[in-house]
This record gives C-alpha cells, sequence and structure tokens, in this order.
C-alpha cells in the first residue's frame, strides 16, 4: 500500500493519547490507488491467506459476515473502512477510513472517501509513517495512533466480492483521471457498519494507457523475513497479483464500467471517525 505520491492523508497526533504499541506486521494503507471461522467453505478467493484475529470479535459487538451478503447498504450509506494488522486487540493502533457507499450488492462495494474526511492510522512514536521506517524494521518498528484528514480530490474504491484486492481509483488535482491502483488485502468481512480487512503489502498500479505496474515487491520479502508473512502466504499473494491482472487485461470490472467519470452526490456529507477513534 504505497502509492505516497498520490495520497489524500495528512496526519497529527492526538494530545494526550498516543500509545505506543509493537506489532510485527502493520503497514498503513495508500490511498492510491483474514479471519478464522469468519468466511464458509469454499468462499474464500485464491490468494485469500490467513484471517483477521478473533480477538477482533466481542460479546458486544454485532456479528461478522463476508461482503457480498444481504443486507446490503444503501447509498449514501456511512460506514468505516478498517485494516487491521495480524494479531491485534482492541486498543492497538488500526486505520481507519470513513467513507460513504455509492453502491453495494452481491457483486461489489463502491465507496467514495471525500477530501477533508478525518482518518486515523499507526504511525511511528517520533512521527514518522511507516514508509519512512529503514525497510529493516517496516513490520517490527514500534507504533502509535494518529489522527488526520483526507486531502485532494477523493477515491473511489471498488472491493469485488470474495476477491483479495480493492481497486481505487483516483484523480489529479486538475480532474483528470489519473489511474488505478489494486490494493491487495484480504476479502471484506462486516457487521452493520464497519467492514475489516488486512493489507497484503504487495499492490499492483495501472495507468490510464493500460500500462501495469507491479508495485512494492521488495516491501513484501522485507515482510517475510520480519514474519509478517510467511514465504507460502507470500506466494499466494503473488498469484492474488496475477489473478488481478488478468482481470485488467480482460477488462472486467470495475475497467469496464465507466468508473473513471464518477463524480460524487454535492448533497453528501463528510463522514466523521467512529467514536472510539475520535481525537
Amino acid at each position: 500500500m504505497a502509492a505516497a505520491t498520490r495520497r489524500g492523508d495528512g496526519y497529527v497526533a492526538r494530545p494526550g493519547a498516543v500509545r505506543s504499541v509493537v506489532v510485527a506486521g502493520a503497514v498503513t494503507p495508500g490511498p492510491r490507488h483474514r479471519a478464522p471461522d469468519l468466511f464458509p467453505p469454499g468462499g474464500v478467493a485464491r490468494g485469500t491467506i490467513a484471517a483477521m484475529p478473533r480477538t477482533t470479535e466481542t460479546t458486544d459487538t454485532p456479528p461478522r459476515r463476508p461482503s457480498g451478503t444481504p443486507p446490503f447498504w444503501q447509498p449514501g450509506e456511512q460506514v468505516w473502512w478498517r485494516y487491521l494488522r495480524p494479531g491485534w486487540r482492541p486498543g492497538d493502533p488500526q486505520t481507519v477510513h470513513p467513507v460513504t457507499v455509492v453502491r453495494d450488492d452481491a457483486d461489489a462495494l463502491v465507496a467514495w472517501i471525500a477530501p477533508g474526511t478525518p482518518v486515523a492510522r499507526p504511525e511511528r512514536p517520533d512521527g514518522r509513517s511507516m514508509r519512512d521506517a529503514p525497510i529493516e524494521e517496516m513490520f517490527t518498528a514500534p507504533r502509535v495512533q494518529r489522527w488526520g484528514t483526507w486531502f485532494g480530490r477523493g477515491n473511489i474504491r471498488y472491493a469485488p466480492t470474495g476477491r483479495p484486492w480493492s481497486v481505487w481509483l483516483f484523480w489529479a488535482d486538475d480532474g483528470r483521471f489519473d489511474g488505478w491502483y489494486v490494493n491487495l488485502e484480504d476479502p471484506h468481512v462486516r457487521d452493520d457498519r464497519n467492514l475489516w480487512t488486512r493489507d497484503h503489502v504487495l499492490d499492483v498500479e495501472v495507468e490510464p494507457d493500460g500500462t501495469i505496474t507491479m508495485k512494492d515487491e521488495h516491501e513484501l520479502v522485507a515482510a517475510v523475513e520480519q514474519g509478517r508473512f510467511t514465504q507460502d502466504e507470500a506466494d499466494r499473494i503473488h498469484a492474488a497479483a496475477r489473478d488481478a491482472i488478468a482481470e485488467v487485461e480482460a477488462g472486467r470490472p470495475p475497467y469496464s464500467e465507466g468508473w473513471a467519470a464518477f463524480r460524487p452526490d454535492p448533497t453528501w456529507p463528510v463522514p466523521d471517525l467512529p467514536p472510539d477513534l475520535r481525537p
């Protein structure tokens, strides 16, 4: 999840509430662009690896279900798109992007993150992003919860049901379509207001002219070396990337659905962070 040149998230620390937690695995998602027993048998797409830890479920949380199953969210509803690291426990830093639902059905979830949206993600205690850490400690460095605001022109996210990726569409400052970013991640699970996934580090960038580039392969190597993934998991992530590229080359959705011309409803309000993560 790189895409530093197309990111729209600026972050600040929450005064008096910065907590340092050593975790081996989380990376912050770039907006350019796994869960034991949470998927029914046969319901996990090829390329999916381990699932989200059981500690994301508590007796107080609504039941989880795979995305692509009813009840579906309605256009204009506001939900929280969350990335959690392996082994995440309540209170650990997490990435949360409040988004507005554009479409939600058995085929895909399509969501919009607007400029000015408050966001949260893990950062290093000294204020640097996790991507600024030396590669040798990218997946093991301590991290704290940080907050900020999404800027730029916003982006559309298309999460196909059961596939281990989401596709993010970006626009340049002058409004020109700037390409697709395929973020490899777990197929989503959700409750009535949240969706959860886990980043797979490797990404695929697709330029408006169709040029395809694999991104962050060196970071996936480091993730294996630092225990974030096993080599078998990394091999399956590469297989998922090949599947995603085949979707691009075949012109399947979202590439065939005209999302590059999307413009958000100007009456949609900017969503807020969940109450447990507001600075």
